[in-house]
């Protein structure tokens, strides 16, 4: 048996090492160069459905032309890079195999300069050109191979069960060595376009903003610090971590003359940028949720939250023992409401079924009984369904948790002409500081939800404490 695994661990080094394209070290990969732009092509096609792109296509060109003047520069300038701006608030950017890259809208609202937006699709381009998720699925592909040979050759399939949590642990995640190698390999990227390289350090400082500014929020409501955030090192080490430092020393070394950094030329170009939610996936404000394309409007019971995905609206109680998600359904048959329900689940049982008429909409509501009992309901809008799915878990039960499913349920409705303005998004608008002006005076002229005062020092790289000067150009919300 021994020799067996040795032997299949030789044929995989034999079959999968090469030397990669941007370090020139001897790397571990399952895949060619042809199998990597196929599976990020595959990959690509799905993301984009679950992804939303921003409607934006001057901004959309705006972020290529960024992305392809540092990836020209890159060790796998040859690949052709695509760079997409997601309709998403999150604070996030990612890639895949094959030169696809991502970053979300929410992110852009936060940076402040052409060379930050370069920074952060340099690190990105990083990971492409060391064949970061390369590896990293030619590490899962091996373990799980070993652990197929382990299983097979003691007749113990718990075998393939400890080998492939062994390899699960070593691949979660790029890593700090891979998340290093990209800022490393972005700032060279960046100081051969003409880019400061130093920018590289400045988007470090806004995402720990980001994490200071969590953390503090997250006190305030007596919670602990939420989990999330952008990938890598940008959200777990300060600014001045000694290895990020050295894996930038080279980069400095690169920049001849004054590195351009374009702060102004990028601000204007967030002139307009929804901030928070938009128009097109749906605007949250406080409990209630508007939908202009849609036409259609919610109520969610106070102290819940409210996640707006692409694929479904998620509200949840403060505990996340109760969620109830509503999606938008097909209904090629023309199925009545209580006929497309039944259709929906299947062969479990249906109880307690009533018909629904709210607002001149027809639908129907009903229970799956048992020990995960779910309420569950089809509310038609014209040609459109929406099917609704509450639970519980935990402690909590269906039936304390059921009246207020019902009341989201209920709420649903078309939209008045009253109510469109509140389906707009919050946006970003450029102003220049004037001699004496305050942050605190701009945050009183403010829409913004919450402590204004706090996300727009946050928005302007001015946490948690810091004012602007006089002729700066600041971002406002309204």
């Amino acid at each position: 048996m021994i020799m067996r695994v040795l032997l299949l661990l030789v044929l995989l080094q034999l079959a999968g090492c090469a030397v990669n394209p941007a370090t020139g070290k001897s790397n571990f990969v399952m895949m060619s160069e042809q199998q990597e732009l196929d599976l990020g092509r595959r990959y690509n096609q799905q993301i984009l459905k679950e992804n939303p792109r921003y409607a934006d296509e001057k901004l959309q060109a705006y972020v290529q032309q960024v992305g392809e003047r540092v990836a020209k520069y890159s060790h796998r300038n040859q690949l052709a890079y695509q760079f997409t701006v997601v309709d998403s608030p999150d604070i996030n950017a990612f890639a895949l195999p094959g030169g696809y890259i991502y970053i979300h809208r929410g992110l852009l609202a936060y940076l402040s300069s052409e060379a930050e937006l370069a920074a952060v699709l340099g690190h990105e381009v990083g990971h492409v050109t060391a064949r970061h998720s390369v590896q990293q699925q030619s590490q899962s592909t091996a373990w799980g191979l070993l652990g197929q040979a382990v299983a097979i050759g003691t007749g113990v399939g718990a075998a393939a069960d400890v080998t492939g949590a062994l390899g699960g642990a070593i691949v979660r995640g790029y890593g700090r060595d891979m998340e290093l190698e990209a800022d490393g390999l972005g700032a060279q990227y960046l100081a051969r376009s003409g880019y400061d390289p130093q920018a590289m350090i400045e988007v470090v400082k806004v995402l720990k903003n980001q994490e200071d500014f969590a953390r503090d929020q997250a006190a305030e409501r007596g919670e602990t610090q939420p989990a999330g955030g952008y990938h890598g090192v940008f959200d777990t080490h300060p600014d001045n971590d000694r290895r990020l430092q050295q894996v930038l020393g080279p980069a400095r070394a690169l920049a001849t003359g004054q590195q351009e950094v374009s702060r102004e030329v990028f601000l204007k170009r967030l002139e307009g940028l929804p901030f928070g939610d938009s128009a097109e996936t749906g605007v949250r404000r406080g409990q209630r949720f508007y939908h202009a394309e849609l036409n259609f409007t919610l109520t969610y019971p106070q102290g819940w939250t409210l996640l707006n995905r692409p694929d479904a609206l998620i509200g949840h109680t403060a505990d996340q023992q109760a969620f109830i998600a509503m999606t938008l359904e097909e209904n090629p048959q023309q199925l009545s409401p209580a006929q497309l329900l039944r259709q929906r689940v299947g062969n479990q049982r249906l109880v307690a079924g009533v018909e629904l008429r709210q607002a001149g909409l027809t639908g129907y509501s009903a229970v799956i009984p048992g020990n995960a009992a779910k309420r569950v309901a089809i509310i038609q809008q014209g040609a459109k369904v929406y099917l609704f799915v509450a639970a519980v878990r935990g402690r909590a039960s269906l039936e304390s948790q059921d009246p207020q499913f019902l009341s989201v349920i209920e709420s649903f409705r078309p939209m008045t002409s009253a109510e469109r303005k509140q389906a707009q998004p919050l946006r970003l608008h450029m102003v220049k500081v004037k001699s004496g002006q305050t942050i605190e005076a701009l945050a009183k002229n403010s829409t913004l939800p919450g402590d204004a005062l706090k996300t727009l020092r946050l928005l302007n790289n001015l946490y948690p404490t810091g004012q602007p000067r006089a002729g700066d150009w600041l971002k406002v919300v309204r």
